[in-house]
């Protein structure tokens, strides 16, 4: 009778602790993937916001603008497609810079202009090339003016920023592994005996398996919605006590990275356990006292 009651809070101690562990390394797997996530959602943002301003000349009449509206409007490159005449972009001239250059050359100098936000697919130098040149083919084109240097740091920089937060999440995988391993080897020793005298009466392998896949999995569940919910905080943390706007995720991001959180869980417990218990199963009953 004695020893149920020490037992049982001693294994409650170690379910516990082993839980909490697996959590933590969990929650370190899903910020880096989180910052993943947010640095993909930033770029698409920022390229998306990146104009590209087609300048009409003086001589277009509203046939050659419609023409050229139209044309983007309907090609697969163009988000959003915005006119601006001289008169608009006059006043937005004025309540930018606050001053009227009508008023000393006395004719507004501005030309009209159509105002193309890209899909992220076509924000990039080579595709904006592309769709100058056949800009080109119309007449009373000025110019095409495009924020290429804007665009080419842009991916300059979300492609360093993944390389190293990959690496990252290359070496956690690493260490969670290896931590996991241990902590279910550890939460299992103290059952060595039992899987040894369950081998003996003629227990099935999977028969004895069974039962710590069952208890690790849920452990994995378990310790991935602790670990979702510490990311959830972050989130609101750094978006809602800081004010940064600009870290900005996707609902459906934070879908997936919750997704891969309960699924590394669920697969790094539920394989640890499976290694673990067969490393007593292969062993012999003397074996059991020198380990």
């Amino acid at each position: 009778m004695t020893t149920d009651k020490t037992t049982k809070p001693g294994y409650s101690t170690v379910h516990l602790t082993s839980t909490i562990s697996m959590s933590l390394v969990l929650f370190l797997i899903g910020l880096v993937f989180l910052l993943l996530f947010v640095a993909r959602d930033m770029s698409t943002f920022v390229k998306e916001n990146i104009n590209l301003s087609i300048v009409l000349d003086d001589q277009a009449s509203k046939t050659d603008e419609q023409r050229i509206e139209k044309f983007l409007t309907s090609s697969p490159y163009a988000k959003t497609v915005e006119y601006i005449s001289k008169a608009d972009a006059l006043k937005d001239h004025i309540s930018s810079l606050g001053e009227n250059p009508q008023e000393f050359l006395g004719f507004n100098p501005l030309k009209a202009s159509i105002e193309v936000k890209l899909h992220e697919t076509y924000a990039n130098n080579d595709s904006v090339s592309k769709i100058e040149s056949k800009l080109k083919t119309f007449d009373h084109i000025n110019r095409v003016v495009y924020q290429k240097d804007m665009v080419s740091l842009v991916n300059d920089n979300v492609r360093k920023v993944s390389l190293i937060l990959l690496g990252l999440a290359v070496i956690l995988l690493f260490v969670s592994i290896a931590l996991i391993n241990n902590t279910i080897r550890l939460s299992l020793y103290s059952n060595r005996f039992l899987i040894n005298t369950m081998k003996l009466v003629g227990a099935t392998p999977w028969f004895i398996r069974k039962p710590y896949l069952k208890s690790s999995m849920i452990n994995g569940l378990i310790a991935s919605a602790i670990s979702i919910v510490l990311l959830a905080g972050v989130v609101y943390f750094v978006q809602y006590e800081f004010g940064i706007t600009g870290f900005m995720l996707h609902s459906l991001s934070f879908v997936f990275v919750a997704i891969i959180v309960i699924l590394s869980g669920i697969a790094l417990t539920a394989s640890s356990s499976y290694f673990a218990v067969g490393k007593y199963l292969k062993m012999h009953s003397n074996e059991m006292f020198i380990i």
